[in-house]
């Protein structure tokens, strides 16, 4: 990894991050979730936005790793409109 330039090493990490997030139709409503599992980007996103740092949501959420979160984090980042989106539903439906 020390041989790529700066831009090869961020293509890399995002693709890498982008396999740990998987959409499969049928679970968790079609929403992105950690690979493997029925945790939803959007929810990771809506706690952090509740002000729960990394420490804390693995406390909640053992079988993720760090890995995990920064993967939801880069998602996040790329179409954060998405998930905003399904919490402002959840908000206004008053499940949040």
């Amino acid at each position: 990894m020390e041989s790529l330039t700066p831009e090869e090493r961020h293509l890399l990490l995002e693709q890498l991050s982008n396999q740990r997030i998987q959409v499969t139709a049928g679970v968790c409503g079609g929403h992105p979730c950690i690979h493997n599992t029925r945790i939803p980007v959007w929810t990771l996103v809506a706690f952090r936005q509740q002000w729960a740092d990394d420490q804390e949501l693995l406390r909640n959420y053992p079988t993720l790793t760090q890995d995990d979160l920064t993967a939801a984090w880069a998602y996040y980042k790329q179409h954060p409109e998405e998930c905003d989106r399904v919490i402002a539903a959840v908000d206004q439906d008053g499940d949040g």
